[in-house]
């Protein structure tokens, strides 16, 4: 029987596009998927956040230690509190066989593929520019200035989909989730992928 491992997918886009609406959607379809779950510097919230649940968090001269040893696959800092991905909990939910899914922002993914190239890279984009000004509108949250500028940045960022693997137009939720699912699908069927699981179970039985 083939021992199949896990594949870590990143699901990126622009601001406002819809990338945690599509991943929380995908995860209520598919038990076998992990939240890659970040590491932070900054204290628990009141109200019961848990470590290894909410967030890792350690010190900021423990995490600044593992950027050095290079044991995180992203990081950014924030209002003076780190937060990024660390490597460990990805590399141990590949190996149980689960597929670990990472929703980021742009900069976030790139840093990434620097240090995973072997993961999956998805960009979510809006049908326009035009209907993802109207979704950022609709939160009530952003001034218009913010407003102008997030456009601005996705734009940038819309022109940067050549360094990702799909592209996956966020018209519809329904439709999206199902995209992705396929991209998942197809990923675990990949030639590529399968010989080489294939061939080390071939060397086990050769022994």
């Amino acid at each position: 029987m083939i021992d199949e491992k896990g594949i870590l997918f990143i699901l990126s886009g622009p601001s406002g596009v819809g990338k945690g609406t599509v991943r929380k959607a995908l995860f209520e379809q598919d038990t076998n998927l992990k939240y890659s779950i970040s590491m932070t510097t900054r204290t628990k919230r009141e109200g019961g956040e848990q470590e290894g649940v909410d967030y890792f968090y350690r010190s900021h001269e423990q995490f600044e230690q593992m950027i050095h040893e290079k044991k995180m696959l992203e990081y950014a800092k924030y209002v003076g509190n780190y937060y990024g991905t660390p490597r460990q909990y990805v590399d141990e939910m590949i190996e149980k066989g689960h597929d670990v899914f990472l929703e980021i922002e742009v900069q976030g993914a790139l840093q990434v593929k620097e240090n995973f190239p072997q993961g999956v890279f998805i960009f979510l984009i809006p049908p326009s520019l035009e209907e993802l000004k109207n979704r950022i509108v609709e939160r009530g949250t952003e001034t218009e200035d913010l407003i102008i500028n997030r456009l601005k940045e996705a734009r940038n960022e819309i022109e940067m989909m050549d360094k990702y693997d799909y592209v996956v137009v966020n018209d519809n939720i329904e439709d999206a989730v199902r995209k992705v699912q396929s991209i998942v699908q197809s990923e675990h069927c990949k030639r590529s992928r399968v010989a080489k699981q294939y061939k080390a179970l071939l060397e086990v039985d050769d022994k």
